[in-house]
């Protein structure tokens, strides 16, 4: 189903203010890495939103979304007192690792192989 205004609209909003409440929470680097949000997406109801996290060198990405996780009482009353006079309830956070970075690099590796066998093989035809 499609994504209304209104929910792009929220989304957007909500994905403003939480990379703020995360600099100012000291979220952005844990452990070494950089946390960012990529995307949030928000039900119709405007009820529950996913936020997708991308984490950037971090050495443990399932340590590092526990802590978020256990931080996230903390993250929606910040969120709260920011968007308390444009929403009427402050959606339900959830949190997800976004791999499609860890993905590309992967997908970019297996074609760089593909590359360096196909020269390797090239040459020993010649």
């Amino acid at each position: 189903m499609e994504e209304g205004k209104r929910q792009r609209q929220v989304a957007g909003a909500l994905q403003e203010q939480l990379n703020d409440i995360f600099r100012r929470l000291n979220l952005s680097m844990i452990d070494g890495g950089m946390v960012s949000i990529s995307s949030v997406k928000i039900t119709p109801d405007l009820l529950e939103a996913r936020i997708y996290l991308s984490l950037f060198q971090v050495k443990e990405a399932s340590l590092t979304m526990k802590k978020i996780e256990a931080r996230a009482w903390e993250i929606k009353k910040e969120l709260a007192d920011k968007m308390k006079h444009q929403l009427r309830r402050i959606p339900l956070l959830h949190f997800y690792n976004d791999d499609t970075l860890d993905y590309v690099f992967k997908m970019e590796q297996v074609f760089k192989q593909i590359n360096e066998t196909d020269q390797r093989q090239s040459e020993s035809i010649e």
